[in-house]
């Protein structure tokens, strides 16, 4: 219905009102796009030291200076590959969509073949009848079930702590808690609609490519996690060195020599998803530009007739994200250890982009009573019910994580609301220039 540049910031802005659209696409440039496009690129930094150990994260060219109690800023070398290849794919992707493209295509056919690859050797090869009893047998026997508590001290009094898994509410808040992480590994399945407007058939194209891209992501996760409960005990998938579930895997099937292929596989995952995110993100912002709401520069193509500098102003601040660390001082033994600020970000925004997907899925209705004569080359698949029943399951997850995450919470609704006002200045600017 609308095939424009900006996806999902069109979507919001038409369904509701620019300020919407404009959130959405702040906290993406802020953290969501950028973050994502931290954590891959020195995802891929740290699997190249696998392969060659020189890239390490304590290999220091400027050691970590404090900036505050909690934060730090540093360069290892692990950091400078991870910016050098934003560099790297931002520089390429100036140079055309075709370029960008190319590479897309390349990387994922590779990494898709590298994760089937991987499914079979778990399932075959890896094939181990001691960890399929012992995974299978008791499909719905509880293995070391955990409390949880609710996110904040004073909800103690009135929101029960539940057993992880027991009966159908502990079930029900387990399944909730535990989305952020899957949230996060499967949320760029939107960003093809970003890049809307330079799809040759847009109305027949984009609906194809969310649904198929969709599903064959969830297929291909739901056979790998079959691999690797077909090769490994949960105990070993539970305590699988730096939560590397897939290395653990074909180590167990090759040996030492499995490790180097995971690494590998992933370095082409990661490298590819870096330069689909790329891609993709700086159309949002070409978006906003295009409505007075960023920088105006943001708005202009280049030669190659490609947002230049939305792709370079957002090479930066990822590259600003992936130097800034949190810092972290052991109060018994006074040691320091550093973490990545995205992460901790990409944590608070999970709770965000759930409120802005609702909103999304809401705009079917909106639409359908804002604009009933509007030309609709597709209609949802099971409307009203499944539209409803998406919305259901994420008001529900996010009230999950309201009351039993809750430090991980408000600061993304902290993030997104920064935009209100940042949305007023800009808003009074355009119209001034007008």
């Amino acid at each position: 219905m609308m095939p424009k540049a900006g996806g999902q910031y069109v979507y919001l802005r038409e369904a509701y009102s620019p300020l919407w659209g404009f959130l959405y696409g702040w906290t993406l440039f802020l953290v969501i796009q950028t973050g994502t496009i931290a954590a891959v690129a020195v995802g891929f930094a740290r699997f190249l030291g696998v392969v060659w150990p020189a890239v390490s994260p304590n290999t220091w060219i400027v050691p970590p200076i404090a900036l505050s109690d909690k934060y730090a800023i540093s360069l290892s070398v692990q950091q400078l590959v991870a910016l050098l290849l934003i560099l790297f794919l931002t520089a390429l992707n100036t140079r055309g969509l075709k370029l960008g493209k190319l590479i897309q295509n390349v990387f994922t056919s590779a990494k898709t073949l590298a994760l089937a690859a991987l499914i079979l050797a778990g399932l075959f090869l890896g094939r181990n009848a001691a960890a399929i009893h012992a995974n299978f047998s008791g499909i719905w026997a509880l293995h070391d079930p955990q409390t949880i508590e609710p996110g904040a001290g004073w909800m103690k009094s009135f929101i029960p702590s539940v057993t992880a898994g027991a009966g159908v509410f502990g079930l029900l808040i387990a399944f909730g808690v535990s989305q952020v992480g899957s949230l996060f590994s499967a949320d760029a399945w939107n960003n093809i609609t970003f890049t809307a407007g330079e799809v040759k058939n847009p109305r027949r194209d984009i609906p194809i490519s969310l649904a198929a891209g969709t599903a064959i992501v969830i297929t291909l996760y739901f056979l790998a996690n079959l691999g690797y409960l077909s090769t490994l005990t949960l105990h070993q998938i539970q305590t699988a060195p730096d939560d590397r579930v897939a290395t653990a895997t074909l180590a167990a099937i090759f040996g030492n020599s499995g490790a180097t292929l995971m690494a590998l596989a992933i370095m082409i995952s990661t490298f590819g998803c870096a330069n689909g995110l790329i891609l993709a993100g700086a159309r949002v912002y070409y978006a906003m530009s295009r409505d007075g709401l960023f920088f105006r520069s943001i708005g202009r193509l280049n030669a190659n007739h490609v947002p230049a500098m939305g792709l370079v102003l957002q090479g930066i601040w990822a590259g600003i994200l992936v130097l800034l660390r949190t810092r972290l001082v052991n109060a018994a033994t006074g040691r320091v250890s550093y973490g990545n600020l995205y992460g901790v970000l990409l944590d608070y925004v999970i709770f965000a982009v759930l409120i802005f997907y609702v909103l999304t899925i809401g705009g079917l209705f909106v639409l359908r009573r804002k604009r009933p004569h509007a030309e609709r080359p597709y209609r949802a698949w099971g409307y009203p019910v499944v539209p409803i029943l998406y919305i259901v399951t994420a008001v529900m997850i996010m009230l999950i994580l309201i009351l039993y995450q809750t430090q991980d919470t408000w600061p993304g609704l902290v993030i997104v609301l920064l935009g209100v006002p940042v949305y007023w200045a800009w808003s009074r600017k355009s119209q001034a220039a007008k």
